[in-house]
């Protein structure tokens, strides 16, 4: 491989502000040029929330670029907010949001749940996404969440899988998100604190190829792992508020027209590569690219390089 491209350099919002949706005011921001190709990145979790890093994914001289942070987390308001906090409440986001900004179509960039997003929100509004750019295929179907929260990747970081099911009693790990459920709905402050950071510092310790304990510790920090591990799990307890399970699969042939890009590690323990092959062999018509060398993060430098590629492409950017 030629040398890989990196992050555009770091830029300020030219404008943010909050938008009311009944309980809850959505944090949002645009960057880049107001003149540019419209693009939204959803941020995965869900609870995640976005980031200054995320604007870097593309060019500010060809994209409006817009970043929101989703229902209770990142810098929305109310903070950990479960209340009409569900995929569909999401999706009705994004659209409000791009009506709001006078926006006919945009393109549409998720990763992790984000994916699982970006899939939902196409699927309800396929004339509002102009192109697709997905990571880290994510659709919440019950075999993606046992892998990663009961039996499978506990296997490959077996030290951080200790960690993760030590405030869960013996007795409950048969079902450790209903056993983390128990405790996030309980009255117990501190019991809940220690299960969000025990829930939260799991994923920070299996998202790239090589562990980084600066992840594991950034996933740590009370205020995010809160909001990350919370409404992570009730969306988990909640089947993702899909009809069923194979809902994002069948709803492929309403977007099979949108130019879209799926990019996937090789090595990713936190949605791994059988469910990004599932999505491409019922939606040929995207590109697909296996990333050889990388796990789970947008952040590992391959999948960084693709990102970039597909913005740029998108975007009419030649290098």
């Amino acid at each position: 491989m030629n040398e890989l491209i990196n992050l555009y350099p770091s830029i300020k919002p030219y404008d943010t502000g909050f938008m009311a949706v009944g309980e809850h005011e959505i944090y949002y921001e645009q960057c880049g040029n107001p003149n540019g190709k419209p693009a939204v990145f959803l941020h995965g979790g869900p609870g995640g929330g976005g980031s200054e890093a995320v604007r870097r994914f593309f060019n500010p001289d060809a994209y409006r670029i817009i970043v929101f942070d989703q229902r209770g987390c990142g810098r929305s308001k109310p903070h950990t907010c479960l209340t009409n906090n569900t995929t569909w409440d999401l999706v009705a986001d994004i659209e409000s949001l791009k009506n709001k900004l006078n926006i006919d179509q945009w393109l549409v960039f998720g990763g992790s749940w984000g994916s699982t997003l970006a899939l939902a929100y196409a699927q309800t509004h396929p004339d509002s996404v102009s192109e697709m750019v997905l990571r880290g295929i994510f659709m919440l179907r019950k075999k993606e969440l046992d892998w990663f929260y009961q039996e499978g990747a506990s296997k490959i970081f077996p030290d951080a899988w200790e960690k993760f099911i030590e405030p869960i009693d013996i007795s409950k790990r048969d079902n450790l998100i209903s056993a983390y459920y128990e405790i996030f709905k309980s009255d117990d402050e501190d019991k809940k604190l220690e299960a969000a950071i025990a829930w939260s510092k799991w994923e920070g310790s299996t998202v790239n190829l090589s562990y980084s304990p600066e992840m594991a510790d950034s996933f740590s920090k009370p205020k995010f792992a809160l909001a990350f591990a919370l409404i992570e799990n009730h969306y988990f307890i909640n089947k993702g508020f899909l009809s069923h399970e194979q809902q994002l699969i069948d709803g492929i042939d309403s977007i099979r027209n949108i130019p879209a890009t799926i990019i996937q590690g090789r090595y990713d323990v936190c949605t791994p590569v059988e469910t990004a092959w599932e999505l491409h062999k019922s939606w040929p018509e995207a590109k697909f690219i296996i990333t050889p060398f990388s796990g789970h993060s947008a952040f590992e430098k391959e999948i960084t390089h693709e990102l970039i590629l597909a913005t740029d492409r998108y975007g009419g950017v030649h290098k």
